[in-house]
């Protein structure tokens, strides 16, 4: 398999910006960003972000706001900050030089197997495995492992696949060799098997089993969840609160959120909002229902137009609680879903003036919805 891969990957790689350094930060950085987002998305993330923190030194130093306000849009901000910790690690513990091996470069945050094996062997040329989707996919079929993705020990199995085959020249090639096969050649579906390099040794081919590995996994429905926004204006600004590090958003910026159910009434709502600001809220109307449709989660935001006093400064419910302008709001870390109600909000003109906007109803989901995908 070696040569030959190798040889397909010469003719038929695709150009992406990470292949052509050896610079092993900003070969982590692709390998993070890559983790559960296609490789068009991460591109021009990957770009802004290296212009943003060149150095892993620039990126230790910054503060983790930016670091989150560089990374909105990519979506799974628990990446951003490990990214953010193992810089600084990287900085405390080797003096801003990352290591050069796979067993050193796992004890940095969010380093696991995929990822130390992936920086190791291209950045540093160290014969370390990498399993990932696409990778799990090719070993499957060309030796036909069997078992769902999971299995401990399909896993092992592929993994000691992925030890034996890497040895020999150009490992970080032919491990990018491997992801690449995966990702345009041995797809999920309609895999093109007649441009397959190595179909000859490949025993799904033989056996007329590519179809059929790797099984399927059985994914569970999304769950709904419902938020009550609190869209507060005062004098200028909004109020937004920080979220805990664990949990969906967290460590990122919103406008104040508690969950509710679907049949949650507005005034319940505010109520739950007063309790977890620590303030007497006054429910002046309902804006839009923005939805987002997440991985696991099929996702609905219910803007509700709150005034109040005093106003809060903190809350044990939230990290932090910080009243800006929506100018200062765009430096903040926060998610794409918070963002579109953010600026359905903004949209219905709350910060020109602090009269009511609509009646509060009595029951959810009557108010006109601004359906986000």
């Amino acid at each position: 398999m070696h040569g030959p891969l190798l040889a397909w990957y010469d003719r038929n790689k695709r150009d992406l910006p990470w292949r052509r350094t050896r610079d092993p930060y900003a070969i982590w950085l692709s390998e993070v960003m890559l983790q559960q987002t296609q490789v068009a998305t991460v591109i021009p993330y990957w770009e802004r972000f290296l212009a943003r923190f060149p150095t892993v030194k620039a990126l230790a130093a910054a503060p983790l706001d930016d670091v989150l306000s560089g990374w909105k849009g990519l979506g799974y901000y628990t990446r951003a900050r490990n990214l953010h910790r193992a810089a600084q690690e990287v900085v405390e513990r080797f003096g801003g030089k990352f290591p050069a091996t796979a067993e050193e470069l796992i004890t940095l945050p969010g380093f696991g197997r995929y990822t130390a094996g992936a920086v190791a062997s291209i950045a540093f040329g160290e014969p370390a495995p990498i399993v990932d989707g696409n990778v799990a996919r090719v070993l499957s079929r060309l030796f036909e492992v069997e078992g769902l993705p999971g299995d401990r020990d399909r896993e092992a199995t592929l993994w000691a696949l992925a030890t034996a085959l890497v040895q020999g020249e150009r490992p970080g090639d032919f491990n990018q060799a491997l992801m690449e096969h995966g990702a345009t050649t041995c797809r999920p579906e309609s895999p093109l098997c007649l441009l397959c390099p190595v179909r000859d040794g490949c025993f799904a081919y033989r056996k007329g089993r590519v179809d059929e590995l790797p099984p399927a996994k059985v994914r569970a429905a999304p769950r709904k969840l419902f938020l009550a926004l609190a869209v507060w204006p005062h004098a200028g600004t909004l109020l937004f609160a920080r979220r805990a590090d664990k949990g969906l958003f967290g460590g990122l910026w919103e406008l104040p959120a508690v969950e509710v159910e679907e049949e949650t009434s507005e005034a319940d709502a505010t109520q739950r909002l007063s309790t977890t600001l620590g303030a007497a809220l006054t429910l002046e109307g309902t804006l839009d229902s923005v939805r987002r449709q997440l991985t696991h989660r099929d996702l609905t935001l219910r803007l509700l137009r709150v005034s109040g006093g005093p106003r809060p400064t903190h809350s044990t419910a939230f990290q932090e609680l910080r009243w800006c302008t929506p100018q200062e709001a765009e430096a903040l870390g926060m998610s794409t879903a918070m963002q579109r109600a953010l600026d359905a909000a903004l949209g219905h003109g709350v910060m020109a003036s602090e009269a009511p906007v609509a009646p509060a109803k009595k029951a959810p989901g009557r108010g006109r919805k601004a359906t986000e995908r």
